[in-house]
């Protein structure tokens, strides 16, 4: 790769403090950032999929005008702000999406900084939607309590991603505290992401359309809405897995029976369920059996993968919450799929797997009698390599689980949200110079690469729109944070130093 810079970055970055930067950056967040995402936090705004009475709760409206008035009160110079909602054609009313925009600056100090380069703009993204409470979350916490315990920010959606908003502001308004140039900047916030963007892509539409395009020429997307390989450098996500989730529905019989009457007659809907599923997954290995859900890893990505398993080691397995029994006197913890830090970097990020995320038709342990049940239903996950289309991947689900069903069952799957990964285009030298020196910067080493299991639905659209930009994705969601389940937490210092990362990057754009 070319390493060597043009004029308009390498003097961008030449004059840049990042050591103000980083101070800059830290007292956003401890003095506005984090007051505004505990606000945030206590606002159960799940995604619409998962509260189809959106409206009527009022809380993604709630989060969205609130972000919208953090935004205005940090008056940066120039910046407009509005809340875009648009209705289908049948007239609901679709999800609202914050949009801001923000002129390009040659900066204050004409001695020191370039004037805004190639006029391109720098898109930046995230959203406000949240995934639902799930249980199991530590004594003292929960998913609207936020909580700052030592260097985390506990609660659901700080993390995934109400930070990005709040963070993007904060990025350029320490470039400007230093009077350095930068280019235009908009910013799309949306609050349906984690049910596959669906509201996103209209408003798109709209924004660019024919003859009044304000998305303007995009030549670097900064989408905060990823993850982090550890807490000790900048990570750059280079892939994403895509989706197809559903709804896999058994049913034997049109109510309950006694099950000391029926068994042995009746066929079981959990057996055909297992059975069925069968037909999908090697039960033994976890391998997805049918060759269309696969792909074949691209070179760079294996090298990439070799790379960070070298830096990471076993943390990529040991970062989990494994459980574990007494033994002996000794504890056995659960193992993993494979000790081997490569394939579990590629087992998570170019191979399908399948989860298996809610049931029906299973009544709680304490309410079970000597029932044979009428049916059995699971939600399905199941995440796609990069380069699988996730349109033809439901097709293909449908008909493996629905055919020919054992004992002539009534098989059925209602496919959900779904959505094609993400493959990163090349990177671009200016692109590679600006992650390595604002990680060594903000870090003290440079920038790692990582594919992430995933998906964020928006990215492959935007490198269908915009084949000439970089796209810088990146995240919060480093060990331990997880993100959906129990104990979400934000890692703020890592966040602070983001936001740096993120302000020397935009400066740096040709």
């Amino acid at each position: 790769m070319n390493d060597r810079l043009n004029d308009t970055t390498a003097a961008a970055m030449a004059h840049i403090d990042t050591q103000a930067l980083a101070t800059h950056t830290a007292g956003s967040w401890r003095e506005h950032i984090v007051p505004a995402l505990r606000r945030y936090i206590e606002v159960p705004a799940k995604s619409p999929m998962f509260a189809p009475d959106w409206v009527a709760q009022g809380h993604l409206h709630r989060v969205v005008q609130s972000a919208a008035e953090w935004v205005q009160a940090q008056r940066v110079p120039g910046l407009t702000i509005e809340i875009l909602q648009l209705k289908t054609h049948t007239g609901q009313a679709r999800t609202p999406v914050l949009f801001f925009e923000i002129p390009a600056s040659a900066g204050t100090d004409a001695d020191r900084s370039p004037a805004a380069g190639s006029g391109q703009t720098v898109l930046m993204y995230g959203h406000l939607d949240k995934q639902p409470e799930f249980s199991g979350w530590r004594s003292g916490l929960g998913p609207w309590t936020p909580v700052v315990d030592a260097d985390r920010l506990y609660g659901r959606g700080g993390a995934d991603d109400g930070y990005a908003v709040y963070a993007a502001i904060a990025s350029i308004q320490a470039l400007q505290a230093q009077g350095v140039a930068h280019p235009r900047i908009v910013g799309l916030i949306e609050t349906c992401e984690e049910s596959g963007s669906a509201d996103l892509l209209p408003t798109i539409d709209v924004l660019r359309a024919p003859g009044n395009n304000r998305l303007g020429d995009v030549g670097l997307v900064i989408c905060l809405d990823s993850g982090a390989g550890n807490y000790d450098q900048l990570w750059l996500t280079t892939s994403l897995r895509g989706m197809a989730s559903g709804v896999l529905k058994v049913e034997v019989l049109t109510e309950g029976v006694h099950s000391g009457d029926a068994s042995g007659v009746v066929p079981s809907s959990f057996r055909i369920m297992r059975q069925v599923l069968d037909r999908l997954e090697d039960s033994a290995t976890g391998r997805l059996l049918p060759e269309r859900f696969h792909c074949e890893v691209p070179p760079e990505r294996l090298a990439q993968a070799h790379a960070t398993a070298a830096i990471l080691g076993d943390t990529i397995v040991q970062r989990f919450p494994w459980a574990h029994a007494d033994c002996g006197g000794s504890s056995a913890f659960v193992l993993p799929t494979t000790a081997d830090p490569v394939q579990a970097l590629l087992n998570r990020t170019w191979r399908p797997t399948l989860s298996v995320t809610g049931a029906e038709g299973l009544p709680s342990l304490q309410d079970a009698g000597n029932v044979l049940r009428p049916y059995t239903a699971f939600k399905l996950s199941l995440r796609l390599p990069p380069l699988v289309d996730a349109a033809l991947a439901v097709q293909s689900l449908k008909a493996l689980l629905e055919d020919n069903a054992p004992y002539q069952a009534r098989v059925t799957f209602e496919s959900g949200s779904s959505a094609t990964g993400w493959n990163a285009p090349d990177t671009a030298p200016w692109f590679h110079q600006a992650l390595q020196a604002a990680s060594l910067a903000q870090f003290g080493v440079g920038y790692g690469t990582i594919g992430q299991g995933g998906t964020i639905p928006l990215m492959n659209l935007l490198s269908q729109g915009f084949p000439r930009a970089q796209m810088m994705v990146c995240g919060v969601l480093g060990p331990q944070s997880n993100a959906h389940g129990p104990n979400e937490f934000l890692h703020l210092p890592y966040a602070q130093r983001l936001t740096a990362a993120v302000a020397q990057v935009v400066a740096a754009m040709p």
